[in-house]
């Protein structure tokens, strides 16, 4: 009985009191609300949506606080975890398979979500222009996926908008019929925003100037976004608009917050004490430091020693981990940024800058903080073993890659000698080894920009990549190969640089491309780095060498970080992480994070390893496109005073609409458009990457040489427009059809003796036996022909056997009406013909053509393929009456006569009629 009252007794936990998270919440808030985990697994079982106040009575929440709980639902609205509908009820997302989701707009209108918290090999969302009217590129959404498109693309319904990510915006000002609007420069902002009157009257921006705008209310079905004017930047040409514009187009956050410039001012310019205690001393290891001359942030430095057959290789990275810590105020604004962005005369740090050129860099002969991959290599290049510490040090040299390079080269006596020639041989090693392992190694032209004290373009130099930089690579790549194995092997998650191979899709069109230009690939389905590399080396000679550099890369995916290991297909690594670079990229400092935590014996975890791939992929995506716009526009305005010059280049690009001309020496592209080409119609066959001519047969192809002449320089687009000059290979004379012959290539000095040659094959086929009609379309073929075949220094002689012709044609035996085209073919058969081979062509002539004295003459006939057809080209058809001739008196009177002049035309009967014409020959 006792034990049935207490029973009763007992009070029932509520369900919030099951939350199997509540420890938890408890630990981080003094007042607990119900976990995410918690209610997503009530809102799955319950089946249906809720509404916020029946969730809350379940969940039993206060009055007190039922403003908190709405703040958290609304929260993991945001994180995609749940959907509020239209109607205000509670959906899981589970249940409705919502996936969060970044746009990324095109400029043409269409879009892709990409998943924010994307998983191997999980597909973005085709979104069309109509779901597109009221997103804008940036934007955090919730999608639902909806099947596939005929094209096997994902599609995607966008349910919510969670978070806009255009906020400020940067154009140009226009008044249009009285209306004050913006055109972005961000061209995937493709509709213009209309600005608000006021803020338009107190500024008073000129017309076409660069301003920038605070988006008060966003597009809205056929409704445009609506902006504050904030900021008038200046005219569009003003010296540095270029990366204020750029800086804004791309929503790059140029400026620290304020908590995270207290926090970086507290920290101290030099290494204390303290903070060498647990770190190795190789303060008195001789580490150097090899970077560019204007470089001012040292990530890196290295060491090299010979030990037996193996080498020791020291690679020592600033320790940014010990001063940047998760979730703090400097940690904030570098996750932001996640990469530092350089442009020309200026960068924009992830860091603060008395930490990514102070405290942080390896400077000289000071003492820093560093993590250290210390290395055993073989002989034959392979990582024997590896351990990673933290360590303090001084570097006792920085060097630029040229002056190691001079060392080099020049050989004597200079400073760190010993230690720069271990470490060039041990480079040799791992060089090797990079062939041996089939690792691609594509070289290009990289440019520098040298300014004027204006700040712009002086002069473009090309950067000459010298072994001194390949050095450097290596040992930075046995380092990151290293810090991937040291993740994997000790099971702990990080972000890893993943670059995976072609797609099935991309591997059948770079194939089909390569069989045009006479190239294979190896690997059948599934080829292999090695194979590429291969096919690289073969092309290495080749002037069109970049282009196919260019198909190989694209044919490729993108490499990307992610938390789960695909491994590096262009290194050719089974695993591959990013290290040694944590003062200028958040993956490196994530690594870092992670190998400190395993060697303390503990674990790292941020919210999400997958979200911050995402993000820091996109964020190095948004970096490389800022640094391209301000390199073309600094282009383009160099070119501006360059308008009429003419240059040779190189084609390196087409499209349906033309060509895509790089300059030699500048390395600066324009484009030629296709109606410059010629007077001919133009089309692009990118089945065999290549521009015709329909009627001239000029071709142009990639790799070819061109002259070209600067035509315009429009900085609003950034792009050059160049005219022809000479350029493109197998031009021809103009005519509809050709012959067999003309069409063989034939050197100008052998032409006579191979138009003798043809004439005589022809004249071979001159029988009685082929009496058949022909068609009239040979008369023009060899018209045209005649020129391709003649010198001009023939030409006397050429009209002198023209005249014996006729009057030989004349004779009263050969009165009957003759065919255009048999005269005609006459009159240009002794132009292919040498003056002195006439007497034995024609006693030839006479011999097979008469049979009998009192027979009509049968006039020789030539045959040709024209168009792939047997043709008529010299002669005539006996059936039908010949059409008058223009060029004698006697052919005059023949046309009074029954001759009936016909059409010129470039085809021939069709084989129907040909056959019932012989029949009526015979």
């Amino acid at each position: 009985m006792s034990i049935r009252k207490m029973k009763k007794k007992a009070k029932p936990l509520s369900l919030r009191e099951k939350d199997p998270f509540l420890a938890r919440e408890q630990q981080r808030y003094e007042f607990p609300l119900p976990s995410r985990e918690w209610i997503i697994e009530i809102l799955e079982n319950e089946g249906v949506p809720l509404s916020m106040p029946a969730l809350a009575e379940k969940l039993s929440i206060s009055e007190a606080e039922y403003e908190f709980f709405e703040r958290r639902l609304k929260a993991m609205a945001r994180d995609g975890q749940i959907l509020i509908n239209r109607r205000g009820a509670v959906c899981a997302g589970q249940k409705l398979e919502l996936v969060k989701c970044r746009i990324e707009a095109h400029k043409d209108g269409f879009g892709f979500a990409v998943p924010v918290d994307k998983l191997p090999k999980q597909a973005d969302f085709v979104l069309y222009e109509r779901q597109m009217r009221n997103l804008m590129h940036g934007d955090i959404v919730t999608v639902r996926p909806a099947g596939t498109d005929r094209r096997g693309r994902q599609e995607g319904e966008v349910l919510d908008i969670i978070e806009r990510a255009q906020t400020d915006v940067v154009g140009r000002f226009y008044l249009d019929h009285g209306v004050a609007i913006m055109e972005p420069e961000d061209k995937r902002l493709n509709r213009a925003i209309l600005l608000e009157p006021d803020s338009v009257a107190a500024l008073s921006p000129q017309q076409g100037q660069v301003v920038a705008a605070r988006i008060e209310s966003y597009p809205h079905n056929h409704q445009p976004a609506v902006a504050r004017l904030t900021e008038v930047l200046g005219d569009y040409a003003d010296s540095g608009m270029e990366i204020e514009i750029a800086v804004r187009k791309h929503r790059l956050p140029h400026e620290f917050s304020a908590a995270c410039a207290q926090a970086a001012a507290k920290i101290p310019d030099k290494v204390r004490p303290a903070e060498r205690k647990g770190r190795e001393d190789l303060r008195k290891l001789p580490l150097i430091t090899i970077d560019g001359a204007t470089a001012r942030d040292f990530d890196d430095a290295v060491y090299a020693e010979k030990q037996g057959r193996n080498y020791r290789l020291v690679v020592a990275i600033a320790d940014v981990s010990h001063y940047v810590r998760p979730g703090e105020p400097i940690d904030r604004d570098a996750y932001e940024r996640a990469t530092s962005v350089y442009f020309p005369r200026r960068v924009i740090p992830m860091l603060p800058e008395n930490l990514s050129n102070g405290i942080c860099s390896l400077n000289p002969e000071v003492e820093r903080l560093c993590m250290v991959c210390d290395m055993t290599v073989t002989y034959a290049g392979n990582i024997k073993e590896y351990r990673f510490y933290p360590a303090v040090m001084r570097s006792h040299a920085r060097l630029t890659y040229d002056q190691v390079w001079q060392y080099l080269e020049a050989g004597g006596d200079y400073p760190h000698k010993t230690q720069i020639e271990t470490l060039y041989k041990l480079f040799q090693i791992l060089h090797k080894k990079r062939a041996q392992r089939g690792a691609m190694e594509f070289e290009t032209v990289e440019t520098q920009m040298l300014f004027d004290d204006h700040g712009k373009i002086e002069r473009i130099v090309p950067v000459i990549r010298n072994d001194a930089h390949k050095l450097i690579e290596e040992c930075m790549l046995a380092a990151n190969v290293c810090a991937a194995d040291f993740l994997i092997k000790n099971k702990h998650r990080g972000l890893f640089r993943n670059h995976l191979g072609p797609t099935p899709e991309k591997l059948a069109a770079l194939r089909e491309q390569l069989a045009l230009l006479g190239l294979s690939l190896g690997g059948g389905d599934k080829p292999t780095p090695k194979h590429y590399a291969e096919l690289a080396e073969k092309i290495s000679g080749r002037p069109d060498r970049e282009l196919i550099q260019t198909m190989l890369l694209r044919s490729m995916q993108q490499a990307v970080y992610e938390a789960e290991n695909q491994g590096h297909f262009g290194l050719a690594y089974e695993h591959y992480a990013h290290f040694t670079s944590p003062i200028r990229r958040y993956p490196d400092l994530m690594v870092h994070r992670a190998i400190k935590a395993v060697l303390e014996g503990g674990a790292y975890a941020p919210e999400s390893w997958n979200e911050a791939g995402v993000h820091t992929s996109a964020c190095e995506r948004r970096a490389d496109d800022a640094s391209r716009d301000v390199e073309n526009w600094l282009k383009t305005y160099y070119m501006r005073d360059k308008v009429g010059e003419t240059f040779d280049g190189r084609i390196t690009g087409m499209a349906n609409f033309g060509l895509f001309v790089t300059l030699d020496d500048i390395h600066i592209e324009g484009m030629v458009h296709i109606s410059d080409l010629g007077a001919d119609y133009f089309h692009y066959r990118p089945e065999v990457m290549r521009i015709e001519g329909e009627r001239s047969g000029i071709r142009f192809e990639m790799g070819g040489r061109v002259t070209v002449r600067v035509t315009r320089a429009d900085l609003d687009t950034s792009k050059i427009d160049l005219a022809l000059i000479s350029g493109g290979e197998g031009k021809r004379q103009r005519g509809r059809q050709k012959t067999e012959t003309a069409a063989q290539p034939a050197a100008p000095q052998n032409r006579p003796s191979e138009s003798t040659a043809s004439t005589e094959s022809k004249q071979q086929q001159d029988t009685p036996a082929k009496s058949r009609k022909r068609k009239r379309s040979g008369k023009k073929a060899e018209a045209a022909a005649a020129p391709q075949t003649a010198a001009p220094q023939e030409r006397p002689s050429e009209s002198t056997a023209l005249t014996e012709s006729k009057q030989q044609q004349d004779a009263p035996t050969k009165s009957r009406k003759r065919k255009r085209g048999g005269k005609n073919s006459e009159a240009a058969a002794p132009q292919t013909a040498a003056p002195q081979e006439r007497p034995s062509e024609n006693s030839r002539k006479a011999s097979s053509d008469s049979p009998a004295p009192a027979a009509q003459p049968t006039q020789a006939r030539v045959l040709a393929t024209v168009n792939g057809k047997i043709t008529l080209v010299s002669g005539r058809a006996d059936s039908a009456p010949a059409a008058p001739s223009k060029t004698t008196a006697d052919d005059a009177s023949d046309k009074k006569e029954k001759g009936k002049t016909r059409k010129p035309r470039g085809s021939g009967k069709t084989a129907a009629r040909k056959k019932k014409t012989d029949k009526q020959s015979r």
